[in-house]
């Protein structure tokens, strides 16, 4: 949109503002600072067909972005996985942290943009895996101190695509949710952070790609968190956008 020197566009329409920088910036895990996503996949798959359940079709797309609680009972109900729900997720969280603690599967670059993105603002982390999990891989990684608050989906009642625990991030943060900047790579993560108005950064999934609606509603896309620096959040700030009113 073209403006003019006022606070109106030229030609007239509706009332435009001014974006602020973001006073916060929150990442996801799984996607954006971990290439973990078939780490997770895998491990679910294999202990349905250990147990006898039925593995099928679109079951990888449909627990991105759930909390634990969401895909236990999704493995449980949907996959005929033949134990509770606190099993399964036992289960799989037991795996999963044997895996990272042989390697932790960290994104190249992604401790630098946490690093560079830290010395300027307060982060947090907004992540569909469990909070031991969470802890762990920030640990291994030695992320931990660039982190001002860590918040898992299943603290919150709705894991992704739902906002709430990029609200609860924001909350922690003590910020508004307007005012922070969320990194993501999925389609559930991204509706989320847009659902919770947050500015939307977005590094697709090379694996798992984002669907075209929801990358659609990012701010900006990067190739690689490779590219992902103070220049990029910054940039964020400054952008025209209609008010709310009439035209």
């Amino acid at each position: 949109m073209s403006a003019g020197t006022g606070d109106r566009p030229s030609g007239g329409g509706r009332p435009i503002v001014l974006r602020s920088v973001p006073s916060a910036v929150i990442f996801d895990l799984d996607g954006v600072l971990l290439d973990s996503e078939s780490v997770w996949n895998d491990t679910r798959r294999g202990l349905v067909e250990e147990a006898g359940g039925s593995w099928r079709d679109g079951a990888t797309r449909a627990m991105i972005g759930m909390s634990s609680l969401e895909w236990s009972r999704y493995m449980r109900e949907d996959l005929g996985v033949p134990m509770s729900a606190e099993a399964i997720s036992a289960a799989v969280l037991e795996r999963v942290e044997g895996l990272y603690r042989k390697r932790l599967p960290l994104i190249p670059g992604a401790p630098r943009a946490v690093t560079s993105l830290a010395a300027r603002w307060p982060l947090a982390l907004a992540s569909s895996a469990n909070s031991s999990i969470i802890v762990l891989a920030l640990e291994l990684a030695g992320l931990t101190d660039c982190f001002q608050a860590l918040v898992s989906s299943e603290e919150v009642a709705r894991g992704k695509p739902a906002p709430d625990v990029y609200l609860e991030a924001a909350r922690r943060l003590s910020r508004e949710p307007s005012g922070c900047a969320a990194v993501e790579d999925s389609s559930s993560g991204l509706r989320a952070a847009a659902a919770a108005g947050m500015r939307v950064i977005a590094i697709p999934n090379a694996a798992f790609p984002p669907e075209a609606q929801a990358l659609a509603s990012a701010d900006v896309v990067l190739s690689s968190i490779e590219d992902l620096n103070p220049q990029v959040v910054a940039g964020l700030g400054g952008h025209l956008e209609s008010a709310p009113g009439n035209p």
